[in-house]
């Protein structure tokens, strides 16, 4: 009777790694710290490991996500198919408009984006789409409010007499000088170090004149 073989068996699957959750965390005085908001999201469920979590501390919410420190080194090695985790949005920008660009740019690279403030809503999903969308209609008002204020001061400063943009460096008397000693052939490099002041400025002055 012919031998019988029992070959070896290998898997055929090879298991893949497990992909991670970070966290991040902000508080705007040095005196403060993210142990509350880490204590948060590990009450929630998420196990963020030590080397996944990141804090800004003494940063104040006016500055771009993007130019958070913390923020950045966690951009910088989270990957495609991981989890970032924040107890709250304002934690990923400083207003509407940076929150929107810093989660399309999140989303743009397949991380998940979850928000524990909104019922752990993963904004790269449908329903986290849709909130998107609310929040690019918050984003476009606050656009327009801040040229609406804008244009509001600049016109009330015109109507009080106010001069606008840079103040000059030289007084009416001085600009009066400037235009007779130009318009008596003298040199406009040469008034400029008379008065201390660019060229630039000395040919502002004669232009102004016209």
């Amino acid at each position: 009777m012919a031998a019988s073989y029992s070959w070896p068996r290998f898997p055929t699957v090879i298991q893949e790694q497990a992909m991670a959750t970070f966290g991040y965390g902000r508080v705007s005085t040095g005196t403060q710290t993210t142990d509350n908001q880490r204590l948060e999201l590990e009450q929630a469920g998420y196990a963020v490991e030590p080397d996944f979590w990141f804090a800004d501390e003494g940063i104040s919410g006016k500055v771009a996500a993007s130019q958070r420190p913390a923020f950045k080194a966690m951009l910088g090695q989270i990957r495609k198919s991981e989890t970032l985790v924040v107890s709250k949005l304002d934690r990923l920008g400083r207003d509407a408009i940076d929150v929107l660009q810093t989660v399309r740019q999140l989303a743009d690279r397949g991380i998940k984006v979850v928000v524990h403030q909104l019922g752990n809503t993963d904004l790269t999903a449908p329903a986290g789409k849709l909130l998107l969308s609310m929040l690019a209609a918050v984003a476009e008002m606050e656009r327009d409010l801040l040229v609406e204020r804008t244009q509001a001061g600049l016109a009330r400063a015109k109507a009080e007499g106010k001069t606008l943009g840079r103040p000059s460096k030289t007084t009416p008397e001085q600009r009066s000088e400037i235009r007779r000693r130009l318009s008596a052939g003298e040199s406009v490099s040469s008034v400029a170090r008379a008065y201390g002041v660019s060229r630039a400025s000395i040919v502002g002055v004669r232009e102004c004149s016209r």
